[in-house]
């Protein structure tokens, strides 16, 4: 790997420490309050950046789609209308109906922040000093974000191909972290030759949320870490990392291990929270354990070369009964010498 990207103050690539990103989404539920808690649980587990989504709803959805019926939970309509963010046919039609009536574009409206709220957000952030970006879905969700002074910018999965976006994307100037769900290799090469190499990363990712104690093995083939392996052949010089969609903390360590530059985990304060991405979700406790793990394997790989330490020699001392004069010799011009071998 020789590309170097920054993840906000982080940099990712060639030995950096791996970058984990708390990919709060719309676990949010449209409540501010609640996407501040998520920032502290991040912030305490030592995440280094928490992630949002960003889209222009009627740009991203048909209105067919947004017409749809859909049960949404109240409590998240009533407080979208306090915050004036539903259209007035929504209002209108909500309240006539006690909320019955609605669709699933109230709540993808319902779940968008205005750009008072993510200027309170990023407020937050900095004062929590954490990083923030998010992945827009639609060219006036980039415009939307670079007003807010994004440091970088994310492709989910399902923009990969929407080369308009990938190319308005990269005329920002900004590092960008892609997610390659849903995608083949030679996909992959197509998006990744729309961005700019010097300032990319890639996220390997199945677009599917991961349950294995409903799905069993075969859903947690579908996982599928060598891809990881996969992506760094095909991509050298880029950093490459891991993004989870899986209720564990397994894939995401184990993603490490494997030379993960970057890993990005959804979560929530809660998984019986209302939402279609809470259920695989990390809960704080899981996520702070993801992160000491992490922290804690990036000690425990060492740096490959065998030493003798010193606190071995005395146990060694107690315990070997027999010194061949070969062995001897060998031991002691290491010790004499402090080399390494």
């Amino acid at each position: 790997m020789k590309n170097i990207i920054n993840v906000g103050k982080r940099e990712v690539g060639l030995g950096a420490p791996t970058s984990i990103i708390a990919e709060i989404g719309i676990n949010h539920n449209g409540f501010v309050s609640v996407a501040k808690r998520m920032i502290e649980v991040a912030v305490a587990a030592g995440a280094d950046a928490v992630k949002f989504q960003k889209r222009t709803i009627p740009v991203v959805y048909s209105p067919e789609e947004l017409r749809k019926a859909r049960q949404v939970d109240k409590t998240v309509l009533r407080h979208a209308i306090e915050r004036g963010v539903l259209p007035d046919e929504a209002v209108d039609r909500l309240e006539k109906s006690n909320f019955e009536s609605s669709t699933n574009g109230d709540l993808k409206w319902a779940l968008e922040f205005t750009a008072a709220e993510y200027r309170e957000i990023d407020h937050y952030c900095r004062e929590k000093n954490v990083t923030w970006f998010a992945s827009p879905w639609d060219e006036e969700s980039v415009d939307f974000l670079e007003d807010l002074r994004v440091p970088l910018h994310k492709v989910a999965s399902a923009s990969v191909t929407d080369d308009g976006l990938l190319r308005y994307i990269r005329a920002t100037g900004k590092p960008v972290i892609m997610s390659t769900g849903a995608c083949n290799l030679p996909m992959i090469r197509y998006a990744a030759s729309l961005l700019d190499a010097e300032m990319l990363a890639l996220l390997h990712c199945t677009s599917f949320y991961v349950k294995p104690v409903t799905g069993g093995e075969a859903m947690m083939r579908m996982v599928n870490l060598k891809a990881i392996e996969t992506l760094q052949a095909a991509f050298p010089d880029l950093p490459i990392g891991f993004s989870s969609h899986f209720s564990g903390i397994q894939p995401a360590l184990a993603a490490v291990a494997l030379g993960a530059s970057i890993v990005e985990t959804h979560i929530t304060l809660e998984r019986s929270m209302v939402g279609s991405d809470q259920a695989s979700s990390l809960e704080p406790h899981e996520f702070t354990n993801l992160c000491r793990m992490i922290r804690e394997y990036e000690v425990l790989r060492g740096d490959g070369v065998i030493h003798i330490y010193p606190e071995e020699v005395e146990v060694m001392k107690k315990l070997r009964r027999v010194w061949s004069p070969e062995q001897r010799k060998l031991f002691d011009d290491y010790h004499a010498n402090g080399t390494t071998a």
